[in-house]
Protein backbone atom coordinates (compact mmCIF):
# COMPACT_ATOMS: atom_id res chain seq x y z
CA UNK A 1 0.00 0.00 0.00
CA UNK A 2 1.22 3.51 -0.78
CA UNK A 3 2.98 4.88 2.31
CA UNK A 4 1.51 8.41 2.03
CA UNK A 5 -1.98 6.99 1.70
CA UNK A 6 -1.40 4.77 4.73
CA UNK A 7 -0.12 7.69 6.84
CA UNK A 8 -3.33 9.63 6.27
CA UNK A 9 -5.45 6.64 7.20
CA UNK A 10 -3.36 5.99 10.32
CA UNK A 11 -4.06 9.52 11.55
CA UNK A 12 -7.80 8.91 11.32
CA UNK A 13 -7.45 5.47 12.94
CA UNK A 14 -5.37 6.82 15.85
CA UNK A 15 -7.91 9.58 16.48
CA UNK A 16 -10.75 7.04 16.26
CA UNK A 17 -9.15 4.75 18.83
CA UNK A 18 -8.99 7.63 21.31
CA UNK A 19 -12.53 8.89 20.87
CA UNK A 20 -13.96 6.83 23.74
CA UNK A 21 -10.98 6.05 25.95
CA UNK A 22 -7.42 7.05 26.70
CA UNK A 23 -4.77 4.61 25.53
CA UNK A 24 -1.03 4.23 25.88
CA UNK A 25 1.30 4.16 22.89
CA UNK A 26 2.05 0.45 22.74
CA UNK A 27 -1.65 -0.34 23.11
CA UNK A 28 -2.41 1.90 20.13
CA UNK A 29 0.38 0.24 18.15
CA UNK A 30 -0.96 -3.25 18.96
CA UNK A 31 -4.52 -2.42 17.91
CA UNK A 32 -3.38 -0.72 14.72
CA UNK A 33 -0.91 -3.47 13.79
CA UNK A 34 -3.58 -6.15 14.28
CA UNK A 35 -5.61 -4.50 11.54
CA UNK A 36 -3.10 -2.67 9.33
CA UNK A 37 0.47 -3.57 8.46
CA UNK A 38 2.46 -0.91 10.37
CA UNK A 39 5.68 -0.68 12.34
CA UNK A 40 6.41 1.01 15.64
CA UNK A 41 8.68 3.34 13.67
CA UNK A 42 5.57 4.65 11.91
CA UNK A 43 3.24 4.94 14.89
CA UNK A 44 5.34 6.80 17.45
CA UNK A 45 6.29 9.69 15.13
CA UNK A 46 2.61 9.95 14.17
CA UNK A 47 1.57 10.13 17.84
CA UNK A 48 4.27 12.72 18.52
CA UNK A 49 3.10 14.86 15.58
CA UNK A 50 -0.59 14.65 16.53
CA UNK A 51 0.34 15.59 20.08
CA UNK A 52 2.34 18.61 18.83
CA UNK A 53 -0.63 19.64 16.68
CA UNK A 54 -2.79 19.72 19.80
CA UNK A 55 -4.97 16.73 18.93
CA UNK A 56 -3.86 14.81 22.03
CA UNK A 57 -2.75 15.57 25.51
CA UNK A 58 -0.55 13.09 27.37
CA UNK A 59 -0.05 11.96 30.93
CA UNK A 60 1.91 9.26 32.73
CA UNK A 61 0.17 6.48 34.63
CA UNK A 62 1.81 3.88 36.84
CA UNK A 63 1.84 0.34 35.47
CA UNK A 64 1.99 -2.91 37.42
CA UNK A 65 3.98 -4.37 34.52
CA UNK A 66 6.94 -1.99 34.48
CA UNK A 67 7.64 1.72 34.20
CA UNK A 68 4.85 4.31 33.99
CA UNK A 69 3.04 4.40 30.66
CA UNK A 70 2.44 7.50 28.55
CA UNK A 71 -1.28 7.77 27.86
CA UNK A 72 -2.88 9.78 25.09
CA UNK A 73 -6.16 11.64 25.55
CA UNK A 74 -7.95 13.25 22.62
CA UNK A 75 -8.55 17.01 22.89
CA UNK A 76 -11.40 19.09 21.49
CA UNK A 77 -9.16 19.99 18.53
CA UNK A 78 -8.58 16.26 18.04
CA UNK A 79 -12.33 15.59 18.11
CA UNK A 80 -12.89 18.28 15.47
CA UNK A 81 -10.08 16.84 13.34
CA UNK A 82 -11.58 13.36 13.73
CA UNK A 83 -14.98 14.59 12.57
CA UNK A 84 -13.50 16.35 9.54
CA UNK A 85 -11.26 13.42 8.57
CA UNK A 86 -14.15 10.96 9.03
CA UNK A 87 -16.37 12.99 6.72
CA UNK A 88 -13.58 13.25 4.13
CA UNK A 89 -12.91 9.51 4.38
CA UNK A 90 -16.61 8.65 3.86
CA UNK A 91 -16.81 10.90 0.78
CA UNK A 92 -13.58 9.41 -0.55
CA UNK A 93 -14.87 5.86 -0.05
CA UNK A 94 -18.16 6.72 -1.72
CA UNK A 95 -16.29 7.92 -4.80
CA UNK A 96 -13.94 4.94 -4.88
CA UNK A 97 -16.80 2.48 -4.44
CA UNK A 98 -18.69 4.15 -7.26
CA UNK A 99 -15.68 3.81 -9.58
CA UNK A 100 -15.04 0.21 -8.52
CA UNK A 101 -18.65 -0.72 -9.24
CA UNK A 102 -18.36 0.58 -12.80
CA UNK A 103 -19.72 4.05 -12.10
CA UNK A 104 -22.99 2.86 -10.60
CA UNK A 105 -24.33 4.42 -7.41
CA UNK A 106 -24.15 2.17 -4.38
Amino acid sequence: MNIQFKKGILELCALSLLMDEDRYGYELFNILSENISVSEGTIYPLLRRLNQEGYFSTYLKESSEGPPRKYYRITEDGRRAHKLLSEEWKEFLKGVNKILSGGKNE
